[in-house]
């Protein structure tokens, strides 16, 4: 038998409602121009809203080469990185995760995994899996069973949909000719000084410095790996290394196993690099149109990653029924061609979570939120209207608990 199992609220209040998770990180050039800049402008960018923060705290990691050649990606999709993954296969990317022992990290993040003693408690997964601790206690209290037995279930759409970022941003010039002293943050400093009289001898150079900072464009190539997680990694981790007290045998059977755990390589996405409008940004501060060259780059890739790829798409709660609307805009890629299915959560009798389709709706015309990052400042059509709103193409009468996710 199956049920509903799913219930929303405008806002965050959404029961069952469950997110990808995500660790964003980019890969650094220390000797490629404006790199500090850059790496600053990422190191304040937020992992996508529809997603957990799953990150593990350091951001920027370097490479030791001017520029790192990443050759035969489409080549190996599906690829996995362990330490079992054949070398000669490898990019530098899938090396550079498994010698960071990405994946068993993200596991471990996922359980509270204390290293000194491999103690673990499921809280993270109760707060992302039900986000109501009570449910998940009576529900074992119910099952009488194992706790890897209730998040087994959990994990098959948790755990597995952690994904991991590679970002690989790079400046692009389109300002030769002109007056470009040092990075962006140190002419911002000269630039200051000279609107507050202190040097008002050099107009030109100013204008130039102006030009170049309006001129400032970046690229990204967004790699996207999804963690593995299947019945032979859950059953090892449940019954070999999960532990609410001491154990060194278990700690050990972590420590000796990391190459068990493993990321999938699925594919590249690269931001077209296309001019980005500096309206609304004050002259005198250009890290923040590093930062916003750098996040509408980055944005596009996730964008169009989700549309490439299933297991990466996003689910959002609607908002309202009466009118149709969600929280998603021009950030996520709508566009007025876009269609969404109208998704059920429902529920068996051994609490396994599915998602059956009730409908399709479109975004309206001229109602479609721009919510990418500084819209508002630049005065951009739309971008207060803080949700798109919906029509219905297909499906009967819709109720609070259902979620949207784009079709192909």
């Amino acid at each position: 038998m199956v049920s509903p199992a799913g219930f929303c609220q405008t806002g965050d209040s959404v029961f069952l409602y469950r997110r990808g998770s995500i660790y964003s990180m980019m890969i650094g050039h220390r000797s490629l121009a404006y790199e500090q800049d850059i790496e600053k402008a990422f190191d304040e960018m937020p992992v996508p809203d529809k997603y957990n923060d799953h990150g593990l705290g350091k951001k920027v990691f370097y490479t030791s080469d001017k520029k790192i050649e990443v050759k035969g990606l489409n080549k190996h999709e599906g690829f996995i990185v362990n330490a079992s993954s054949d070398p000669s296969k490898m990019n530098d990317f899938d090396a550079f995760l498994q010698k960071q022992h990405m994946a068993s990290r993200l596991v471990a993040k996922w359980f509270h995994r204390k290293k000194g003693n491999s103690i673990c408690d499921m809280e993270l997964v109760q707060e992302r899996g039900y986000q109501n601790a009570s449910e998940v206690d009576k529900r074992l209290a119910a099952l009488s069973v194992r706790k890897d037995a209730l998040l087994r279930d959990a994990g098959e759409e948790l755990i597995s949909s952690t994904f991991v970022l590679v970002n690989d941003i790079r400046y692009i010039d389109k300002s030769r000719g002109t007056s470009v002293i040092g990075g962006i943050v140190s002419a911002a400093i000269k630039t200051a000084g000279t609107l507050q009289g202190q040097n008002m001898t050099n107009q030109k150079d100013l204008g130039d410095l102006i030009a170049s900072y309006k001129g400032f464009n970046v690229k990204i190539k967004t790699y996207l790996y999804q963690l593995v997680w299947d019945d032979e990694i859950s059953s090892f981790f449940y019954n070999q290394v999960y532990t609410e007290k001491p154990d060194d045998a278990k700690k050990e059977n972590f420590e000796n196993n990391r190459g068990k755990f493993s990321l999938r390589y699925l594919g590249m996405q690269e931001s077209s690099g296309k001019d980005v409008s500096f309206a609304g940004v004050n002259e005198s501060e250009p890290q923040k149109m590093v930062r916003k060259a750098c996040q509408r780059a980055f944005d596009e890739n996730i964008a169009n990653l989700q549309k490439n790829f299933e297991v990466f798409k996003v689910k959002a709660p609607l908002r309202s029924f009466q009118p149709l609307t969600c929280e998603i805009g021009l950030k996520e890629g709508i566009t007025e061609n876009s269609r969404y299915e109208v998704l059920e959560t429902v529920e068996d009798k051994s609490g396994h979570i599915a998602y059956k389709r009730v409908g399709v709706i479109r975004p309206v015309k001229d109602k479609i939120w721009d919510n990418r990052y500084m819209a508002a400042e630049e005065g951009a059509e739309n971008a207060t209207l803080g949700f798109t709103t919906f029509e219905k193409v297909s499906g009967g009468s819709f109720y609070p608990g259902l979620l949207v996710r784009e079709m192909k």
